[in-house]
């Protein structure tokens, strides 16, 4: 008898299979000539050696499913064991405003006319500056944006980084090394990945660098070719930081770069490295600048109202 033995990489077998194995049993019915057993991440499949090459191709079609879309049920199952090409079951699947499917095949897209906007910004500019107040998914949209064009292949790693202010905090008091000194800085740019790519993966990705996470003093001396790099909190950088890191910029390489004029963090005469490009760079050909606003928040009705009223105070 012959032997197929197949390895799940980058993914965790029990949302692949499913609560209590309910996938794994539903794909054994559309093979019933095959002899099939999983162990960990590995299945192996036994019987005649067609039967085994075609249950290779629908499984790899199976998995690249689940890649793309974070998510695997008997709808797509069925789709996927009884198309007869790729195309028939990623039809249903299109949707021109979807940004990424996120964890569980959450489907995660533009929601306000400006980040609408910053979509179109992105796609037609290789260099954008996202301004607005905090909760107005600059961040966010931009995250999507980038993975998106990871697993679409049009760039080979995505690089998120932070000015590493300390806002009204010492990093020499807090305990542990560099990393783990910086890692809170880093938090929200974690958990905007977390949303969109699966614990497994997001791992496997950020050990081999095709995800990374820096402060910018490691931008310094690197030439980023092939990625999708976001600058957040850029009203904390330096004139000198901002310029260092715009000039960073590669061959095939997407930059962004996110802040919030009104919270600036740099201690008082430090002039911010954003306020100063928006106007050295405002009429460069090829570089978009889209400013959002309050009705742009997402987050709690009430992030909208902290918001107006401290405008009052603000200006």
């Amino acid at each position: 008898m012959n032997e197929l033995i197949l390895e799940l990489s980058e993914l965790n077998p029990k949302d692949f299979f499913g609560h209590n194995n309910q996938n794994f049993d539903l794909i054994k019915k559309y093979f019933p000539k095959i002899k099939l057993v999983t162990r960990g991440n590995v299945v192996k499949a036994y019987g005649d050696i067609e039967m085994l090459n075609e249950f290779e191709k629908r499984f790899q079609m199976l998995t690249d499913y689940f890649k793309r879309y974070n998510e695997l049920n008997e709808n797509s199952i069925e789709q996927i064991l009884t198309s007869q090409s790729k195309a028939d079951y990623q039809s249903s699947k299109k949707a021109d405003d979807i940004l990424v499917h996120g964890v569980g095949g959450r489907q995660i897209k533009a929601q306000t006319p400006n980040q609408r906007k910053l979509v179109d910004l992105m796609r037609d500019n290789d260099m954008v500056f996202a301004i607005g107040p905090a909760g107005t998914g600059k961040t966010y949209t931009g995250i999507a944006l980038a993975v998106h064009a990871l697993k679409n292949k049009q760039v080979k790693r995505i690089i998120l980084t932070r000015p590493a202010v300390e806002a009204g905090e010492n990093l020499g008091f807090l305990p542990g090394d560099l990393k783990e000194k910086l890692d809170p800085y880093m938090q929200p740019l974690y958990d905007a990945l977390r949303d969109m790519i699966p614990h497994e993966r997001l791992e496997s990705y950020i050990e081999k660098g095709t995800i990374q996470i820096a402060p910018m003093a490691f931008m310094r001396g690197r030439t980023l070719d092939n990625a999708f790099v976001i600058l957040d909190e850029a009203q904390n950088t330096t004139h000198a930081q901002m310029k260092m890191f715009l000039t960073r910029m590669g061959r095939n390489a997407k930059f962004m770069i996110t802040g919030d004029p009104g919270q600036v963090d740099l201690p008082r005469r430090v002039a911010s490295g954003l306020k100063e490009a928006i106007l050295v760079l405002k009429q460069v050909k090829g570089i978009g600048i889209i400013y959002l606003s309050d009705k742009d928040v997402i987050r709690h009705k009430l992030v909208k109202k902290v918001i107006a009223a401290y405008k009052t105070i603000d200006n």
